[in-house]
């Protein structure tokens, strides 16, 4: 009964009431609010669906549903409570144990439970791979190719199949070329593993396949900074820490080493260059690293002192690994006097300096740049490298080297015999001294060794390339003293030249295929010479995109001789990828701009403009940042096959 006023009393049915105050009463979780009569239990609007992920990543499921407020969601995987009261459940790192688990979600309110459909979260064991990418550019002749990519093909990398993955984030721009082992047990479970050194002195590793971060090391001194940008030049900014691409020694230490070398600034403003030998799998320092780079050089005839002053320099070309020597070329900022061009060899086993050469002892300049390419070698231990402008003794000895064994602007090989480091040949153009004085000079690009060439009679020649500032394509013969050392009048000497073969001069690395020397030279479309009767084609085929400054390093990814891809990186605020089909560059498979939506894209605000494409068991890393100060973020961007 409901008293109505002074004490007349009206008699209503108590179910009448209960009905009454049902529908009257509302809620303030997801779900309708429907008037009064029109409550609903649970209606699923949207099914979860099934997901695939590799072993170690997360899985996401998610529902939509209708009906009377409050509802509730209850997940359950293979029929057991999980997650919290969500229309999301977000599984933890998955294991194997969780592969074809069934997942379900109950929804609830107070008129009903509706289950949803029953979906499937598969687990993928991520494959063993058998690609390592141990140094700059794959191998020690800095062909780029990697022979043993079975993932990716000519058929699936197009826009539909292939695309962006992720980001691995990290802080500090990535100078240097990403490296990766397979099958690495890191915390006792084994990874595919990419590593990432950046402008930050840190060095990252990865889970290739999950994007999970296994361990980060800071090889910063305590009190120390990364280096500011000396003498103000901006060639590397905004700030300078580990700049060359590191190495990899899988048999060295305990369970294989990473070889950085890292450039910072101390309380005191004194500068260092050290080099770090860290383990791979634990990032720690090993035993007696890091070391001190320090060095001195007597120079020949003069007997002039000269001594490395680490603030002058920074390690820009990728670290060479030769018969246990880690090998070092150093870089000027800008071209800051006074600096020389140094070469250094470190014994990797007792990390104590074994070699120091001075390429212009009694002259100055003629720094070791080459775009970051690493210090090219032969199977016979001599190292091949590019230098920039700087001195060189026109005036010959005997044997036909410059008398006061200054090098500048030349293509040299170094004989790396008994710890010795000694220019063992060389090739300099004609007009090497006009090409320095106008900053023309071959330092701006990397070399690479070829593959042993036969000719149609049969005979095998031991070629290296080069090119830089100048346009030209220098083929050089590796023979004892067969590169064409110099006179003053014409390059006769030199095996092969090609004549303004590269419009816009070289700020890249070539790269070698299956019979085909590619070269990206600035504002240029790719260009892929191809060998016969081991000469160089005059006439190079092209791709149908120009690549501006500072053109492009390719790399390649093929099974064999098939399925030969060509990646290559265009500079901008936006940065792109491009793949073509390596046997005809015409043929563009993909590009990052192709997707809709912008959902390949990637941010670089230009800080991509010497970087290389790393290829490995079916994805592309491409290092990158936005930083725009120290320790600003950078990142690698992952592409592969979408799943």
């Amino acid at each position: 009964m409901i008293r109505r006023s002074r004490d007349c009393w009206l008699v209503v049915p108590l179910a009448v009431l209960i009905v009454c105050l049902s529908a009257c009463s509302g809620g303030t979780s997801s779900g309708s609010n429907p008037g009064p009569g029109n409550d609903t239990a649970p209606s699923i609007s949207s099914q979860p669906m099934s997901q695939a992920v590799f072993l170690g990543a997360s899985a996401t499921f998610s529902v939509a549903a209708t009906g009377t407020a409050p509802l509730t969601y209850q997940w359950q995987m293979n029929s057991q409570d999980v997650g919290t009261n969500s229309s999301t459940y977000s599984t933890g790192p998955t294991t194997a144990a969780e592969n074809n688990a069934m997942i379900q979600v109950i929804v609830s309110n107070a008129f009903g439970n509706t289950p949803s459909n029953t979906v499937k979260l598969t687990v993928n064991t991520p494959a063993a791979g058998t690609a390592n990418v141990l140094t700059y550019h794959n191998d020690n002749g800095r062909t780029g190719q990697n022979l043993n990519e079975t993932t990716l093909t000519t058929a699936n990398v197009n826009s539909s199949t292939f695309g962006k993955l992720g980001s691995l984030p990290v802080a500090g721009i990535v100078d240097a070329e990403p490296l990766y082992v397979s099958n690495l047990t890191v915390a006792g479970a084994p990874h595919n593993v990419v590593f990432v050194a950046t402008e930050g002195d840190l060095v990252y590793a990865f889970d290739a396949d999950t994007f999970a971060q296994l361990w980060k090391t800071s090889v910063l001194a305590s009190g120390e900074t990364t280096s500011d940008l000396v003498d103000g030049c901006g060639q590397v900014a905004p700030e300078i820490g580990i700049t060359s691409t590191p190495v990899i020694d899988l048999s060295a230490g305990a369970h294989g080493t990473i070889f950085v070398v890292a450039m910072s600034k101390d309380t005191g403003g004194n500068y260092h260059q050290r080099l770090h030998s860290l383990d791979l799998t634990t990032g720690a320092e090993q035993s007696g690293s890091p070391t001190e780079i320090q060095a001195t050089f007597t120079a020949p005839v003069t007997g002039a002192h000269t001594v490395f002053n680490p603030m002058q320099y920074k390690e820009r070309v990728g670290l060479l690994l030769l018969n246990g020597v880690i090998y070092l070329g150093w870089a000027s900022h800008c071209d800051t006097v006074p600096y020389q061009g140094w070469l250094m060899g470190y014994s990797e086993s007792t990390f104590q300096q074994v070699s120091v050469l001075n390429i212009t002892p009694n002259g100055s300049q003629g720094a070791i740049w080459m775009a970051g390419a690493g210090l090219a070698a032969d199977s016979n231990g001599f190292i091949y490298f590019l230098v920039g402008n700087g001195t060189f003794d026109d005036t010959l000895d005997a044997n036909g080297f410059p008398d006061m064994a200054d090098y500048g602007n030349g293509f040299l090989k170094v004989s790396t015999s008994g710890n010795t480091l000694a220019v063992a040949d060389y090739f300099n153009m004609f007009d090497t001294d006009s090409e320095s004085n106008g900053d023309v000079d071959l330092g701006s690009g990397g070399a690479m060794v070829l593959p042993a060439q036969k000719d149609n009679q049969g005979n095998t020649w031991n070629l290296a390339v080069g090119a830089g500032k100048d346009t030209n394509l220098y083929v050089v013969n590796t023979a004892a003293g067969m590169m064409g050392k110099f006179n003053t009048s014409n390059d006769s000497a030199i095996y092969q030249e090609l004549d303004g073969a590269l419009p816009g001069g070289v700020w890249s690395a070539p790269a070698y295929f299956n019979g085909a020397v590619y070269y990206g030279s600035v504002n240029q479309k790719l260009s892929a010479f191809t060998i016969s009767n081991a000469k160089l084609s005059a006439a190079p085929a092209q791709s149908p995109t120009s690549f501006g400054y500072p053109g492009a390093t390719p790399s390649i990814s093929a099974n064999g001789n098939s399925n030969g891809i060509v990646w290559a990186i265009e500079n901008g605020g936006t940065g792109v990828l491009h793949a073509y089909n390596a046997s005809n560059l015409t043929n563009e498979l993909y590009n990052s701009n192709q997707a809709p939506g912008g959902r390949d894209q990637f941010n670089t605000s230009g800080n991509c403009k010497f970087v290389t494409p790393m290829i490995a068991n079916g994805r592309v890393f491409v290092g990158t940042g936005t930083a725009a100060s120290p320790g600003g973020p950078g990142a690698v961007i992952v592409f592969g096959l979408l799943q």
